[in-house]
């Protein structure tokens, strides 16, 4: 049954994702959201991230937004206020830089996902457009690295930090490979 669910869910959550972005948002979204703008957008900054050689590549790397434009927009919440269901858009580009050599990679992550946060705190994005997304050693149906991941997809995140990637259509670019 789980696997079942989980496939509609792959395919429907996309177009849900598309209807949001083309205007057709919930009534209870539509005000502005708690210390949001009127139209409920807020800043949602990308923080840097350090992985140790092995973690992601086999090198150490370093990610770090050069253009962070991303905004959020909280749909549904749980009763204490944690945000249940939150969407994220905006021109994003994550520069990642093999720190052995310097070289680096302007990866432009600029989708648009759509988060189900739930309670046992995994996650279930439905996503259009690119995103930067890492994979541990044999913690995702994707070999280990960093990955920009473009098309129309989900991605779920296990509480117990597994990730799956579900795509429809498009494809993954190894950022490894350019900074090796």
């Amino acid at each position: 049954m789980r696997r079942t669910r989980l496939a509609g869910r792959a395919l429907t959550a996309p177009l849900a994702l598309a209807a949001l972005l083309s205007g057709a948002v919930p009534a209870a979204a539509s005000g502005g959201g708690a210390g949001g703008g009127a139209d409920g957008w807020e800043p949602a900054p990308t923080p840097p991230y350090d992985y140790a050689a092995g973690v992601r590549c086999d090198f150490p790397i370093h990610t770090e937004a050069v253009v962070d434009e991303v905004v959020q927009r909280v749909l549904d919440t749980y009763p204490d206020g944690s945000p249940r269901e939150v969407v994220y858009k905006g021109p994003l580009i994550v520069r990642v830089t093999n720190t052995d050599t310097g070289a680096w990679y302007d990866a432009d992550a600029s989708g648009t996902a759509l988060v189900d946060y739930r309670s046992d705190g995994s996650q279930f994005w439905s996503v259009i457009g690119p995103v930067l997304v890492g994979f541990g050693e044999n913690a995702g149906n994707v070999p280990r690295g960093e990955y920009l991941v473009d098309g129309v997809y989900t991605l779920e995140f296990a509480a117990d930090g597994y990730r799956t990637l579900h795509l429809l259509h498009g494809g993954t670019e190894d950022i490894c490979a350019h900074l090796d």
